[in-house]
């Protein structure tokens, strides 16, 4: 009876989703479509025009610099402009910069544009939670938060296998060669006149005026001395520099894991990677369900991440590959399904004024783990192989879930929001 309830008023809460809620999940989604595009092609794109793979490297961290650089005084003009107006101009940046970095053939200008789409970028992500929050209600802010998480990887699926076929397609209409540089380009500008799209429905939204947030915290604008040196901020940050360090020490190189250890091929190793995402999707929109059932953001975060991290020492330890493939899924799935409900959590537990900021305080907290763990992992993977990895990354992540557990599951019990209708 009590799973009966809970679907039931899942599907309640998601028949709730107003107008504005549909609208920004359509320009998720083609956001989606857009980054699939662009990791599948950019790198190609620039081999073929002839740099080297030391300037690949620069080039794919320059939006990473600047989300590194930037990401806190974005959250901080998110706050002032609204999320609306911050979340316009991150797609015009966006795209801006990713249209320039395929016409222009400097490094420098190159390397510039890959910091200017990195910009907007971080001001579109950085305004999506605090976005949320005031498109939803108690009752169905949970599956908002899994659809739009879940969506992105969606949309990786889809556009992946749209995308493939395009070059094969400029090629024989504009008559480029096979795999040159001008069919990537026409590919990865097309990509781009779709990402720009999504300025449509993000027009069309009418921003709500009602505020979630919880009702003892009415405060003026955020300063960012206030948001950096409060403690809920900290709590919030330090799970995402645990999780975050973790994962850049082990995720991004399962890859390479799964050749050196079973000698997996390259077709088998795309379906899995491809299943991985189709998974992560699933788990996602699974996730609220879950949530309603426990009752509790906090006890269906730690139960996903503690079945992950147990799946994960199994894939380190499996030597089947079939066992260490269906870990490889499940632990994609449970640790992805706990993001949007700590998301959501997080802005729950902020002031409105403050949400954009402290948001990017927890991205800023993931982006410098990761920007720490590949340089450490790939010192361990040279000198001693992946077994210490799957050990570290275990560790952190226990460590990150019993920090949820005991540090702010007291939040939760404490603090009942108010139930309001968002505007349409």
């Amino acid at each position: 009876m009590k799973l009966t309830h809970s679907v039931r008023t899942q599907i309640t809460g998601l028949r709730r989703f107003n107008r504005s809620a549909r609208l920004f999940l359509l320009a998720t989604f083609i956001i989606g479509i857009t980054y699939a595009t662009w990791i599948l092609f950019f790198n190609l794109f620039l081999l073929r025009r002839g740099y080297d793979q030391a300037f690949l490297g620069q080039a794919n961290t320059a939006p990473a610099l600047a989300a590194l650089l930037l990401g806190f005084p974005l959250g901080l003009l998110s706050d002032r402009i609204g999320r609306k107006r911050a979340m316009l101009l991150g797609i015009v940046l966006l795209t801006l910069g990713m249209g320039l970095q395929v016409i222009f053939r400097s490094s420098f200008f190159i390397l510039a544009m890959g910091f200017l789409w990195g910009m907007g970028s971080s001001l579109f992500f950085v305004s999506q939670a605090p976005f949320m929050m005031k498109l939803s209600d108690p009752d169905n802010r949970a599956m908002l938060f899994s659809l739009n998480f879940g969506l992105f990887p969606l949309a990786g699926v889809i556009g992946n296998a749209l995308a493939g076929q395009l070059p094969g397609l400029y090629s024989r209409v504009l008559g480029f060669p096979t795999g040159s540089a001008g069919a990537y380009q026409a590919v990865l500008l097309t990509s781009v006149i779709v990402g720009a799209l999504a300025l449509l429905p993000l027009l069309l939204i009418r921003e709500p005026k009602a505020v979630y947030a919880p009702a003892h915290k009415t405060r003026e604008r955020a300063s960012a001395w206030r948001v950096l040196t409060n403690s809920l901020t900290v709590r919030l940050a330090l799970p995402n520099l645990l999780v975050g360090f973790g994962a850049a020490l082990l995720i991004p190189y399962m890859n390479v894991y799964f050749v050196k250890r079973f000698a997996m091929s390259d077709q088998n190793l795309g379906w899995l990677f491809s299943a991985s995402e189709v998974f992560t999707a699933l788990g996602s929109f699974l996730a609220p369900r879950l949530s309603l059932s426990l009752g509790s953001h906090i006890s269906t975060i730690v139960l996903t991440q503690s079945g992950g991290i147990v799946s994960l020492v199994g894939l380190g330890l499996s030597p089947w590959v079939g066992l260490a493939a269906a870990s490889f899924l499940v632990r994609s799935t449970l640790m992805n399904m706990a993001v949007p409900l700590y998301d959501a959590f997080s802005m729950e537990q902020v002031h409105e004024s403050e949400q954009a900021a402290v948001n990017s305080v927890k991205n800023l907290a993931w982006n410098l783990g990761g920007t720490i763990g590949p340089f450490v992992s790939g010192l361990v993977q040279q000198y001693y192989g992946f077994t210490p990895l799957f050990i570290g990354t275990s560790f952190l992540y226990a460590l990150a879930t019993a920090f949820i557990w005991f540090l702010l599951r007291p939040l939760e019990k404490g603090n009942k929001l108010p139930v309001s209708s968002p505007a349409s």
